[in-house]
């Protein structure tokens, strides 16, 4: 086992939390994204976060009140996008960062085609600065109506015909279905793809290995979010599965510990950050039970990809060295923070 100590490693500060205002608005886009078919649960949480931000500054939305008015500015080229955010949602992006707002801020959003980009000058260049973005006219039509009475049906009403990009996107990837035995002998199918067999190495390799007999309260699957559920178990445990909210990709408890395993599958977005291990933390607050954080690679060239953005007090374990266990930094190795 490797014990990764913050005297010699990297440091990951956790971010101060946003004002209650400003992660409201930025909650709520996140909301609207999801029920437009972007793939949001699929994000790590700042990655999610940013598709929000640039959203909202491409809609010039800053505050709740504000999506009456979605849409009516000018479209904005990537540095305006990062000018703004830094100036509404207490960030400090660099600007240097231009080209990430259009290859992965805001990539789904136009893919799905809720934005559309200006052609810019003759013969710009893909990140010529007279190049900007803005709201489809439908999208910005919906966004103004957000929050009132009946937003949800017009929400379906603009769906209607269209196919969810979440849904493109896992037809595009979907193989040959993955088995996976739970540790009490029931067996699953999951869709096929890397997510879902690193999901079936936790369930498989991981637990019989550090999980303490613990029994699986919940997985999810790429096509179908909650596929397996022990709501008794969860019940017993005060733990309430929110849909609207990003549910970790495995929960196990261990009565033997009492110890309730969070565990989030790395295989496109990011790990268990400092910011995702305080959510989790919230998500679970109801419970009497001691919280192990634990983030899945595949592999160590997908562990180091992500090396950085992983949060202190949390387990790394590699699909490809299944004996083996990073704890991040800490006195102690694994166990819950009392």
């Amino acid at each position: 086992m490797w014990k990764i100590s913050s005297r010699s490693w990297l440091f990951n500060f956790a971010k101060m939390p946003k004002q209650a205002a400003v992660q409201k608005v930025i909650n709520e886009a996140i909301h609207i994204l999801e029920v437009c078919g972007l793939p949001m649960s699929e994000k790590s949480s700042r990655q999610r976060e940013k598709t929000a931000m640039s959203i909202l500054a491409v809609a010039g939305v800053t505050h709740s009140a504000g999506w009456p008015s979605a849409g009516e500015g000018s479209p904005l080229g990537t540095r305006k996008i990062i000018q703004f955010i830094n100036t509404h949602f207490q960030e400090s992006i660099s600007e240097g960062s231009y080209d990430d707002i259009r290859r992965k801020d805001l990539k789904d959003a136009l893919l799905a085609g809720l934005v559309i980009a200006s052609a810019g000058k003759p013969g710009s260049s893909t990140n010529d600065p007279t190049r900007g973005y803005a709201l489809d006219p439908d999208f910005a039509t919906l966004l103004r109506t957000y929050g009132q009475t009946g937003w949800q049906t017009s929400a379906s009403s603009f769906m209607a015909g269209r196919t969810a990009l979440s849904e493109l996107l896992r037809a595009k990837f979907a193989t040959n279905p993955v088995a996976v035995q739970l540790p009490n002998g029931a067996k699953l199918a999951l869709s096929g793809g890397p997510h879902n067999l690193l999901q079936k190495a936790i369930v498989e390799q991981f637990l019989p290995r550090f999980g303490y007999n613990s029994n699986v309260l919940y997985i999810g699957d790429t096509a179908q979010k909650s596929l397996h559920v022990d709501s008794q178990l969860c019940n017993q445990l005060n733990l309430i599965l929110d849909p609207s909210k990003k549910t970790p990709d495995v929960i196990s408890y261990s009565s033997e510990k009492n110890w309730l395993y969070l565990i989030e599958a790395v295989h496109t977005f990011g790990p268990i950050s400092n910011e995702r291990r305080m959510e989790l933390t919230e998500f679970a607050a109801q419970s009497n039970a001691g919280l192990i954080f634990v983030t899945a690679f595949l592999d160590l060239k997908a562990f180091r990809k992500s090396a950085s953005e992983i949060g202190w007090e949390t387990e790394v374990w590699i699909a490809s060295e299944p004996d083996h266990l990073i704890h991040w930094n800490g006195d102690r190795f694994l166990g819950p923070r009392t």
